[in-house]
Parts: C-alpha cells; structure tokens; sequence
C-alpha cells in the first residue's frame, strides 16, 4: 500500500523502541543519519549517537571499540558506502566475533539515487564474511524480529540489508511479540 512505512522507517522505530529499555544501545553512522533513520534516534537519544562524518572505515571500527566495552552498536550505512569498509568489517569485528549490527540501508536497486548507488553486490560480498549473519527481512514484523535476533547475538555481527522500498505492513501479533521478547525468529520467507 501507498501508506506502507520504509524499511529505514522501521529499523529506526525498532531501534528506538529496543534503546528505550537498554541504554547500552548506540548508534554509528557515517555522515548519514537522515537517510539511515538515525536523526530519529540521535533527537532522543543525542549522547548515545556517533556520527563520524564520511569515514565508513572509522565508523566500522569504532563500533568494534564500543562492542569491546560492552555497548550494543547499531552501525547504519548506505550499502554502496559500506563496501569502504569491507576489511574493517572482517578484521575489525567479523574475526573478533564482536556483536556489532550493520544497518546496510538502500541494500538493492535504488534508481532515483543515481548510478552510483546501484547496490547489487552487496549481498553476496557479506556473505563471504565469515561470522556474519546476514538478514533480509520481507516486512515489518520481520524487521523487527531480525534486530531482535541480531540484538541477542553476542558471539559475533549481524547484517540487515534494508531496501529503499517501502515494506508490507504485518500487524505484530502475540507469537511474533513473544518470538522478539526470547530473541528468536520465525523461518518462513526469511533469506539468512
């Protein structure tokens, strides 16, 4: 539907609504909090936001230095500026089993952004990490479970690919509240 919120939409409501019970949550981004959802975040929560400027490489490591101290960085970057910091991701975090969450936003065909924004590698460059977990989610409900998931894991990164598109919306219901309260996840139409 026209109405349907945007994939960035709501990472930043469930970012926000996780960091509301967890003030070890922080968000990282490199120059692009509008575009990634984190301007959202960074209104309330200005002390727990990092905005490096444009140095993904930096943003990537430093979101390794605040797993180390036991902070939950949530690391939002436009898929086609992530692969900037590509060996920072696998020796930085990937190799150090550092639970860091990439946000990878306008992860797919983004055509009103220009030519340089065509991220269609970015999937298959992730996947090669080793200790990455990497998540497409098909709708809110999805998206929500995936930071859930990727929220919990403590033995290593997650991965979001979130589309430029707007996203289906699915009403959560009782099992899909109680699947994000244990930090599980429901398999069907999932690409993990």
């Amino acid at each position: 539907p026209s109405n349907a919120p945007s994939y960035t939409s709501v990472f930043a409501s469930s970012l926000i609504d996780e960091a509301s019970r967890d003030d070890r949550i922080v968000a990282v981004t490199a120059a692009m909090p509008n575009g990634t959802g984190l301007d959202k975040f960074a209104d309330l929560y200005p002390a727990r936001t990092f905005d490096v400027g444009i140095a993904e490489q930096h943003a990537v490591t430093f979101a390794a230095g605040l797993a180390t101290e036991g902070l939950k960085p949530f690391c939002a970057i436009y898929s086609t500026f992530l692969q900037r910091a590509y060996d920072q991701i696998i020796h930085d975090v990937a190799l150090q089993h550092l639970p860091v969450v990439f946000a990878v936003d306008r992860g797919g065909v983004v055509g009103e952004d220009g030519p340089t924004h065509q991220a269609v590698e970015h999937t298959a460059s992730l996947r090669l990490i080793p200790n990455l977990d990497v998540w497409r989610p098909c709708d809110t409900v999805e998206t929500a479970i995936a930071w859930a998931c990727a929220l919990e894991r403590r033995d290593g990164p997650s991965a979001l690919v979130l589309t430029r598109q707007n996203v289906p919306f699915q009403k959560r219901d009782e099992q899909h509240q109680a699947a994000i309260r244990r930090g599980g996840y429901v398999l069907a139409d999932w690409a993990h």
